[in-house]
């Protein structure tokens, strides 16, 4: 049985933002999640780091525990935000980061902005800039990329059953469903008895999808910036649990030879999430993460 993690609080300007610790170790990692996910998303990772680290994921405003915190939202609070963790936990010393998806932008942001605080960074299927095009309207883009997850976190459901149920259905989830998995859904559920939701809010993931999606040229500026060694993990299926990819192996290898510190690897068998929740992809991502030293 997996012990679950110690429910941390970081004060920020008008309330405070919850972070998950996994594991009693001296050595520190910090950790930033999806757009619509929470620290509870790194749990199998955190279970195969070796027993002297410790994992701070962090639940990002708007989100998990920190739904009720104060905007502003945006990669750059996000990053500022994580920063502040390791500052809070990291005990004086560089420490690891990593994040995943939309929480690699963050993660790529604040390792940009503040290299002084980080030893490595390992991004997790994310964090490469994925131009859009020039005359795109971003909204319609966001309505057509993260359409159905938006409707989920307008919707209420009888009870916790019933919106496990829903997420045992996704064709990504279902067919790798785990206990990692089912804890990272049960720890999203709040509300009412009868009237049960996400605790993602949609206001701060509108906010951000907006930013994620004409983020290219903002990514690029920070990747140039770059002096933290960094690896980016990248799985062969998407967010529907089919290929390709959410990055695809050309953009990986054209960031890669634009980028010095920047390596890369393919994780075999997985996709968009189960590289993060399902057992070997998550091991190996752990394994990565302490081998970048």
């Amino acid at each position: 049985m997996t012990t679950p993690p110690a429910e941390l609080e970081l004060a920020v300007d008008g309330g405070a933002l919850r972070v998950l610790r996994f594991g009693e170790g001296p050595r520190t990692a910090v950790a930033a999640h999806g757009i619509t996910a929470s620290g509870m998303s790194f749990r199998a990772l955190a279970r195969h780091l070796p027993p002297d680290w410790s994992l701070f994921a962090l639940d990002l405003r708007g989100r998990g525990g920190s739904a009720a915190a104060p905007g502003p939202y945006g990669f750059d609070t996000h990053a500022a935000d994580l920063c502040a963790v390791a500052e809070r936990w990291g005990g004086g010393a560089r420490v690891a980061l990593t994040g995943h998806s939309m929480g690699a932008c963050v993660a790529l942001r604040a390792a940009a902005r503040r290299p002084e605080l980080f030893d490595r960074l390992l991004l997790i299927d994310g964090g490469l800039p994925v131009p859009a095009a020039p005359d795109a309207d971003p909204d319609a883009l966001l309505d057509a990329s993260l359409g159905p997850i938006l409707a989920r976190l307008s919707r209420t459901f009888d009870s916790d059953e019933a919106y496990v149920t829903q997420f045992r259905a996704h064709p990504a989830l279902g067919p790798d469903w785990n206990d990692d998995i089912e804890a990272y859904v049960r720890y999203d559920i709040t509300g009412p008895e009868g009237a049960r939701r996400s605790r993602a809010l949609e206001g701060p993931v509108r906010r951000d999808g907006r930013e994620l999606l004409t983020s290219a040229a903002a990514l690029a500026e920070d990747l140039a910036e770059l002096s933290v060694p960094t690896k980016v993990l990248y799985a062969p299926r998407g967010t529907t649990g089919t290929e390709p990819g959410v990055l695809d192996a050309g953009l990986v290898a054209r960031w890669t030879s634009r980028t010095p510190p920047l390596t890369t690897e393919a994780i075999p068998e997985c996709n968009h999430f189960t590289i993060l929740m399902s057992g070997t992809p998550a091991k190996t991502v752990a394994d990565r993460l302490v081998s970048m030293a």
